[in-house]
């Protein structure tokens, strides 16, 4: 069994908090597993009767025959499951008056559920944790649906801590793994890298790409996935739909792509939560940037899958990795841009320098700069260069991809080696 530890221990935090815990998270990251196995498992180790825990997932078969329902009629009417059935199911599981808790796997499957919820809510009796895959519809627009009481617990894909947790061995070895098949738990347990590519290949095309066009009606299949493909090979760079609408221009002339259009996929992109976005922080004017962004990929496999793992390009994956670990943390990191002014013959001249990521926690921030190499003393100013021109007292750090021990430069930076760096949890610490 691979542990989710820091997400059993967020529920466990939130238990009986009065509020549903909604369980988001990219498809096949392990969502359904936390719930019904390893938050299960928990309840019943910790003497819970269970008769008490009612388990329901709206997208199984054999639950659903339970309430009368059909998997297939349902697919095929492209109509949601009956509330009226399944709160005739609940209600004699939940009459006498003691502590119940009801575990929902897919609950956007399910209709008015909002309404349902809340009703059992109300009864002051019952703890409710629900999945689902849809991030509008089962974040912002279901907390607002509860008003206030709906409380979201976002799922990743492995950490590298995680997945060398399971794998162990060499830890050089494994960091390699990781930066090209990436922490979806079926691909950490297949046992070759064939099975692990073919899986990859496979959730791209046949789930994720398949969901969004199903989800939006999109019938423009090729140009969807062509725009995927740009993104994917320009992650850790700054775009924005323009810049996008440009390079499909450029790589397909006849191309009717608007940037409304590109701006609606990446969204769609987010809703699945195969793609995630970071704005740019204006250091010194203390204020965000809309455009441009940095999209990055919620699992780095998936993104080389997309490009057929032609383009593995370990600076920019290592990137990628840090984001994610950095959101892992329970962070929402930004990209910091530094604004130095000078006067070069007479005339004002600006600079921008960029700070790879910035983290804030209360009142306090750290700068994150992410470096695959420093092979010398000008790449050394070079990645260095934006912290220099920050004039706080913030904590800075380096992370390289070299296994160096831990150490604080004359200027008062943290060098820390990427390995190092994701397996200390406390490698943040203020």
């Amino acid at each position: 069994m691979i542990k989710r530890e820091r997400y059993l221990n967020e529920l466990k935090r939130k238990m009986w908090n009065g509020s549903i815990k909604v369980i988001t998270g990219l498809r096949r990251s392990g969502k359904s597993f936390l719930l019904n196995q390893i938050f299960f498992n928990y309840l019943i180790s910790s003497g819970i009767d269970e008769k008490r825990i009612i388990k329901f997932a709206f997208d199984s078969a054999d639950d659903l025959t339970k309430i009368g329902e059909n998997l297939v009629d349902l697919e095929k009417g492209k109509r949601k499951v009956s509330y009226k059935k399944f709160m005739a199911y609940v209600g004699p599981l939940l009459q006498d008056q003691g502590q119940h808790y009801l575990l929902l796997d897919e609950i956007q499957r399910l209709d008015s559920f909002e309404f349902v919820l809340n009703g059992y809510l109300s009864k002051g009796n019952t703890d409710i944790y629900v999945t689902g895959s849809n991030s509008r519809f089962l974040s912002s627009q279901v907390i607002t649906e509860f008003r206030g009481r709906g409380d979201e617990i976002h799922l990743l894909s492995l950490s590298f801590s995680e997945f060398y947790a399971y794998r162990k061995g060499d830890i050089r070895d494994a960091l390699q793994e990781y930066m090209v098949y990436g922490g979806l738990p079926q691909v950490v347990l297949a046992s070759d890298d064939k099975g692990k590519i073919d899986y990859l290949n496979s959730q791209m095309e046949k789930t994720f790409l398949k969901d969004v066009l199903d989800k939006h009606q999109i019938n423009n299949v090729r140009e969807l996935g062509e725009l995927l493909t740009i993104i994917a090979s320009g992650i850790s760079s700054l775009t924005n739909p323009a810049k996008l609408a440009r390079a499909f221009k450029s790589k397909r002339s006849s191309s009717s792509l608007s940037e409304d259009t590109i701006s609606d996929y990446i969204s769609y992109f987010e809703e699945s939560f195969l793609l995630s976005k970071s704005l740019r922080y204006d250091v010194k004017g203390k204020s965000y940037i809309n455009t441009p962004y940095k999209l990055y990929f919620e699992d780095v496999g998936l993104r080389n899958a997309r490009l057929g793992f032609r383009q593995v390009e370990y600076n920019h994956i290592m990137e990628n990795i840090i984001y994610n670990e950095l959101r892992y943390r329970g962070y929402s990191p930004d990209v910091g841009v530094v604004e130095v002014r000078s006067k070069k013959e007479g005339k004002d001249e600006r600079k921008y320098y960029e700070v790879d990521f910035i983290v804030n926690e209360g009142s306090q921030r750290i700068y994150i700069q992410s470096a695959y190499n420093i092979e010398d003393e000008e790449k050394m100013n070079q990645e260095t260069k934006s912290l220099d021109n920050i004039s706080d007292s913030f904590k800075k750090i380096v992370v390289v991809k070299d296994n160096i021990v831990p150490h604080q430069s004359e200027k008062g930076y943290l060098f820390i080696g990427l390995t190092k760096f994701l397996c200390d949890q406390n490698s943040l610490v203020f």
